[in-house]
């Protein structure tokens, strides 16, 4: 048997804090001129002014991901609109209205302190209770906080949220984060620390480097009849401080009622379960057995699970809560058994414990689903047939491949989703450079199938796309490659990989722009534990904390010999418990329920893009029209009841300290109607 070989592939009190977040977030002024008896409108969209600086981009970057509607003023942009009363709000059907529920400005007065603009906002603010943050802004009294008591590098800087944080909008955390530092020459973090004055309550803190006692780096100024968070340090939206903080921040800006929703997700798909895996060689810095591995020579032991891989697999899940997802090749797992004297004890334990995962067809025997590849030449190219036409697998044999994978999971009595699959190498989608369209006949041999969601490579193609009638779920590649098994394998591949040619390296990181080279070559016997699992981890826990559930792939050579995959896996769950309260775990979702949100996502942003969603609040009554069958995300506080014709239910399900949920209007209504706590 060929054992198939592919390249490499590339995360103050707390009671009445918590009484008076309550309140604020359901407090409305009155418009200038109307009685006191009019209850304003307060329409669901975000103010954002630009100045081009990271944290003003990284909060947007989470309203954005977030699914919240938000207005930019861009200060580059000399044709901005200007700031003024009637800018910020009018009157709508004899109701007055704010336009904007919160605002983001890069400090505490870009406009200039007493300019018509900020003396506009500020008025704005202060009549119908809208929060301010100031993105990013020094220590100093007008933003409530005594000077500095340092001000410098924050890297590998240890914080905490305070009580008033962990009862409030920071509660999800579990109390403590470190800044990063991932460098030991770059800066990364830079900040103000100062003790609070009157009127400031401090949500996030650290101890003061080389001094006493603690300073804010997060909190809430109360003045004038205005709230502003005031955050003294710098960042970006890839840091992990931010990235944890960001949520407190967003349900701050929106007092915890705003249209869109965030969780954190993590998934793993384990590829071609029940086929081998061909092995790296080291002597040679190629895959024996891949087309683009040159010079001859035998192909090693290929890298596959035993029966007792498997049985460590169902034992780490149970003592890890956490699920895999097995993309499993049955066709190849029934060669291997006929090759090997008919016996399969590894299939006969995973299949002993086939409940305890979930199952993804990855077609019968994992061959290349697109053109017909010649591989006469390297690096290999699409053949031609004589008329000079691009030669395809026919949509039968790809159909078969799907066909006969379910199949047998049917025989076997796998519980498999039919609308999910993941093509080997995720073929029969565009490859580029050599194949730059999709084979003509997968989408039909989809439809043939039944298949809603096909797996793609996140590296080649982030965003979703439909396929035919399907839509592909991309997929994270983890830096754990399929062609080794053992630690010093891994080390030495990410070796020849990302070190210098100088180094012994191939030197491909010297010629790519997105690739760093590694100061010198990993120790074979340390490097994967040391180097390479807490970047992939760190990597993976990014994207986990980002809202971003696209599942991550690795291989069943991953879960084989030295097992290299569990490590990786046990540090981002382990640092995500570490990190995050009870009330925020992890979702881990399949690869359908992935794809479908993926989808409901697309739509919300092009409704919103297109300006078709209208959402507001008057009092503690939330209601939000979109186009017709549009799921509309929306995040609320506990007690928030959806209403309907005849009374109320409960909305939407528990996360972090709120409720949140996709949503459609009740029976025989034209809008989304929700009823605050009051």
């Amino acid at each position: 048997m060929a054992h198939r070989a592919r390249r490499w592939r590339k995360a103050t009190n707390a009671a009445a804090f918590v009484a008076a977040a309550g309140l604020t977030a359901l407090s409305l002024g009155a418009a200038p001129g109307a009685s006191a008896a009019a209850t304003p409108r307060i329409d669901l969209r975000v103010l954002v002014v630009d100045n081009g600086d990271s944290p003003v981009q990284a909060i947007t970057a989470q309203l954005r991901s977030t699914g919240i509607p938000y207005t930019t003023i861009d200060l580059n942009d000399a044709s901005r609109p200007t700031v003024t009363a009637a800018f910020l709000a009018d009157t709508v059907g004899g109701t007055p209205r704010a336009r904007f529920q919160g605002v983001v400005l890069p400090n505490e007065a870009p406009f200039g302190a007493g300019s018509a603009e900020q003396t506009a906002l500020e008025a704005y603010e202060r009549t119908y209770g809208i929060p301010q943050v100031d993105a990013y802004t020094w220590a100093h009294p007008e933003v409530g906080l005594e000077y500095a008591t340092y001000n410098g590098s924050l890297d590998g800087q240890a914080a905490s949220i305070t009580t008033a944080g962990k009862a409030g909008w920071f509660g999800y955390l579990d109390g403590g984060l470190t800044f990063e530092d991932n460098s030991p020459t770059i800066g990364e973090s830079y900040g103000y620390l100062a003790a609070p004055r009157a009127g400031f309550t401090s949500y996030v803190d650290a101890p003061v480097p080389g001094g006493t006692g603690t300073g804010s780096l997060v909190g809430e100024y109360a003045h004038d009849g205005r709230r502003e968070l005031v955050v003294t340090f710098a960042y970006n939206q890839y840091q992990q401080q931010f990235r944890l903080l960001a949520r407190g921040i967003v349900e701050w800006l929106t007092q915890g009622i705003h249209l869109g929703q965030a969780r954190n997700y993590f998934a793993v798909h384990v590829d071609d379960v029940f086929a081998p895996d061909a092995r790296w060689d080291a002597e040679r810095n190629c895959t024996p057995g891949d087309i683009d591995c040159v010079g001859g020579g035998e192909e090693g032991t290929p890298i596959r699970m035993t029966a007792a891989d498997a049985a460590y697999a169902a034992q780490w899940q149970q003592e890890h809560g956490f699920t895999m997802d097995m993309v499993y090749n049955a066709g190849a797992g029934e060669e291997w058994k006929t090759e090997n004297g008919g016996t399969d004890p590894m299939a006969d334990r995973l299949l002993a414990d086939k409940a305890r995962y979930r199952w993804i067809n990855h077609t019968y025997t994992h061959p290349f689903l697109g053109c017909v590849q010649d591989t006469s030449t390297v690096p290999w190219s699409c053949a031609k047939n004589t008329a000079g036409a691009t030669q395809y697998m026919s949509r039968a044999d790809i159909s078969a491949q799907i066909r006969d994978n379910n199949d047998w999971a049917a025989a076997k009595g796998l519980p498999i989703d039919r609308t999910e699959l993941v093509t080997g190498e995720h073929s029969g989608l565009k490859t580029l450079p050599q194949q730059p369209n999709d084979n003509p006949n997968l989408s039909g041999a989809l439809s043939d199938n039944g298949v809603k969601w096909i797996a793609s490579d996140n590296s080649r193609e982030p965003d979703q796309r439909a396929v035919g009638k399907a839509l592909t779920v991309p997929r994270y590649p983890m830096n754990v490659y399929y062609n080794t098994g053992t630690e010093a394998e891994m080390a030495d591949e990410y070796n020849w990989i990302y070190t210098s040619a100088a180094d012994g390296g191939s030197g491909v990181c010297e010629s790519n722009a997105a690739s760093t080279c590694l100061a010198e070559p990993l120790d074979p016997a340390t490097g994967y534990d040391t180097y390479i699992v807490p970047q992939e981890a760190r990597t993976d826990l990014g994207h986990a904390i980002g809202n971003d559930p696209r599942p991550h792939y690795a291989h069943q050579s991953n879960l084989a010999e030295d097992r290299l995959l569990y490590p990786v896996m046990e540090k981002v769950l382990g640092d995500y418990k570490a990190l995050f309260a009870d009330n925020t775990p992890l979702e881990n979702l399949r690869q359908s329920a992935i794809g479908t949100e993926l989808q409901r996502r697309a739509a919300w942003q092009a409704a919103v893009a297109a300006n078709k969603v209208t959402a507001y609040r008057i009092g503690t009554t939330v209601t939000v029209t979109a186009p017709s069958g549009t799921q509309i995300p929306v995040t609320a506080p506990e007690g928030t009841k959806k209403q309907n014709l005849i009374g109320g239910a409960v909305f939407g399900t528990p996360y972090a300290g709120a409720r949140s949920a996709w949503a459609t209007p009740a029976a025989l209504q034209s809008a989304l109607t929700l009823k605050l706590p009051s």
